[in-house]
């Protein structure tokens, strides 16, 4: 019945609008993005995510990831997956929000750092593959993601915006709101996101334990005294719960609070650009067995993090054919945690860990020619951490015992370098451009590889993991005509102390939690993708692959996504569209049983699948599109590879629902979007 509101209450206001805006001339209407877009430029990935796409418009950074090649999500809930590329996730990925480092608090992963993203939020989204950036922070080996606000500056007083809404299956809604005003001197830009669903059903007809409420408020101040200069003070919070079918504890607390001062200057004298960025931000996390299911015996835990940086970068054109960016950063970050039995009565915070960073960086391009050029960059990071614990919690067959923790008081230190070289060339006579590139980065361990894991011969693993280091090969084209499009980006790499997280290790307690130990481990693959347009037709399709081995046990690397590909058909008239997806996945037989990473564990072979979904688009007047779909149109029943295990992952079952080995994927749903910019 939800559903039904929501659509009665969508078409309402679709009747209301299209009579307001009778008289205005239809424009023609892009098709809804079913295969993402490709790469627009060498190993980087660029798109809007406000742009109409299949399956059903995400919620959350990790699913609208999800609809990029390369990436897949692992599934826990309706909300907050962990997304991976190329079979590589946690902080392997550098994910940003307007320049800042978000880090999530719960020790399990239940709050990822994407779980506090609203993608519509945003109206830029960059994935550089790779390690072929180094202006982005430390340690970043599988991809870097930019989630990015781009006000445009006024030229006269003014305003603009954008609001969507959004009804589907399972209660789903969503509403957002972009206003911006402004004239020549500044702006003011405010935002909001309230999304909610219903538990889903699989495609058997269970439902799923993966209800979730969330909320946002983003403000910004910015002052353009000229064209060349700006000034921006901004602020965030939001909040949420969500249950979880992986595990025996739901979310019902994701408070995030936010501050940040940028400046942007240009053209000061030797200097093209200049910007500074200061940022802080915390994460408050409660997470209970009490709220959101049939009340347990574990109660309640409450991990936080506060996180302080800051970036200074500087552009200069060393010649008209060279361009070098130069930059320092900064992070430092404090975790800490408090817990409750079912009474609701808190113990005193207790400090867990810090961590600090700092780095400096240089990236250059030089043009070799009219048609070819070299990126090259290189960053130094000094990194420290300190394991503030005394004691450690470890479960035992009598249950929870307190016990000293060997490593309490311990300091760390490692001063790490990264660094790329890549060559570029635009073929003559055809629009092509081909390149490759050579690339190393050292990571160093994250807080859940130190302080969330216990050691194989100790029940800590701080002193005894050590960095990763990623030396990785890429290469690849693209291509683009008027009315063709084809890419490719392929890579092999070799990663020496690969932090793996093994959950066979003897004792209940590292069984439970995992143990942190480093392998050797080399992967390869890539991303292909086609677009063609046949008149008024377009087909397009991608393709993913990435196979890696664990080097040191002699077994498969885990958890990688199998192969995986999608086919889309679209037509679109002036002003509006049809269109349909396939998406077909391999079965994934090269699996290492309860080994993985901080995200999860394999949990054995996974059978193929084949998932059909179909929408349409219309443009019912200037600037408003409402879109729609039904995703796994003939309700299959399946779960990724990658997926967390079902019930509450411990053994056990979540009252009230069905338990299944993984945690399924969504069954038939339909959704209807209403989005308007102003």
């Amino acid at each position: 019945m939800t559903f039904h509101r929501n659509l009665l209450a969508l078409s309402i206001l679709t009747a209301l609008s299209a009579a307001a805006h009778a008289g205005d001339e239809p424009t023609r209407l892009p098709t809804i993005l079913v295969t993402a877009p490709g790469m627009d430029q060498p190993l980087q990935v660029h798109t809007d995510p406000r742009t109409p796409r299949q399956p059903l418009p995400a919620h959350d950074g990790a699913d609208f990831l999800k609809t990029i090649p390369g990436f897949n999500v692992v599934r826990k809930s309706g909300t907050d997956g962990d997304a991976t590329f190329r079979g590589l996730a946690g902080s392997r990925l550098g994910v940003l929000v307007d320049g800042e480092n978000i880090l999530g608090g719960c020790n399990a992963r239940m709050d990822a750092p994407t779980a506090y993203i609203y993608p519509e939020i945003y109206n830029a989204i960059t994935v550089i593959k790779g390690p072929q950036t180094v202006q982005h922070g430390p340690g970043n080996s599988a991809a870097t993601i930019l989630f990015e606000r781009k006000v445009k500056a006024f030229s006269e007083p003014g305003y603009r915006g954008y609001a969507s809404l959004l009804g589907g299956s399972a209660g789903r809604h969503d509403e957002i709101l972009d206003a911006q005003f402004g004239n020549t001197l500044g702006y003011v830009q405010l935002t909001g996101s309230n999304s909610a669903s219903g538990d889903y059903q699989d495609g058997d007809g269970n439902d799923v334990h993966s209800e979730f409420k969330r909320h946002s408020v983003n403000g910004a101040l910015g002052w353009t005294p000229g064209k060349d200069s700006r000034l921006e003070l901004s602020g965030a919070q939001s909040d949420g719960e969500a249950a979880y079918a992986d595990r025996g504890m739901d979310g019902t607390k994701f408070l995030r609070n936010s501050a940040s001062l940028r400046g942007e200057w240009k053209n000061l004298g030797p200097v093209d650009k200049l910007d500074i960025l200061l940022y802080e931000n915390s994460v408050d996390h409660i997470m209970d067995d009490q709220t959101l299911r049939k009340p347990g015996t574990m109660g309640y835990a409450n991990p936080k993090r506060e996180t302080r940086g800051g970036k200074i970068a500087g552009m200069f054109a060393v010649s008209w054919e060279t361009t070098l960016t130069l930059g320092l950063d900064a992070q430092e970050n404090d975790h800490s945690s408090r817990s409750a039995p079912a009474s609701g009565v808190y113990k005193a915070w207790i400090n867990d860990a810090s961590f600090s960073q700092q780095g400096m960086f240089a990236e250059m391009e030089h043009a070799l020619g009219e048609r070819q050029r070299v990126l090259a960059g290189a960053r130094f990071d000094q990194w420290e951490a300190t394991d503030q614990r005394p004691m450690l919690m470890v479960m035992t067959m009598g249950g929870m015992a307190m016990n000293p923790n060997p490593t309490a008081g311990h300091t760390r230190d490692d001063n790490l370098s990264s660094g790329f070289l890549r060559y570029e060339q635009d073929l003559s006579g055809s629009p092509t451009t081909v390149f490759a590139g050579l690339s190393q980065s050292e990571r160093f361990p994250d807080y859940w590889e130190l302080v969330a894991k216990r050691g194989a011969t100790s029940n800590s693993a701080f002193d005894t993991a050590a960095p990763e280091k990623t030396l990785q090969l890429d290469f690849g084209a693209l291509y683009k005509s008027e009315r063709t499009e084809y890419s490719a980006s392929l890579f092999y790499n070799r990663i020496q102390d690969y932090l793996l997280v093994d959950y066979t290790f003897m004792g209940m307690d590292k069984m439970a939690t995992g143990v942190t130990r480093n392998i050797d481990a080399r992967s390869f693959g890539g991303e292909l993708g086609a677009a063609r347009e046949f008149g008024a037709w377009k087909a397009d399709a991608t393709l993913a692959y990435t196979r890696g081995d664990n080097t040191t046990d002699h077994t498969a690397l885990a958890q990688v996504s199998p192969l995986e590909v999608r086919l889309g058909l679209n037509y679109a008239a002036s002003n509006w569209s049809v269109g349909g997806l396939v998406r077909l996945v391999d079965d994934q037989s090269r699996v290492d049983i309860g080994r993985g990473n901080i995200v999860g564990k394999d949990l054995g072979k996974t059978p193929g699948f084949a998932v059909f979904s179909l929408n349409g688009n219309w443009k019912p007047w200037q600037d408003g599109t409402l879109s729609a779909g039904v995703d796994n149109l003939f309700d299959r029943t399946y779960a990724e590879a990658v997926s967390r295990a079902g019930g509450n992952g411990m053994g056990g079952a979540i009252p009230g629902y069905v338990q299944t080995t993984r945690v399924n994927e969504q069954g038939r749903t339909l959704w209807l979007k209403l989005s308007q910019s102003f």
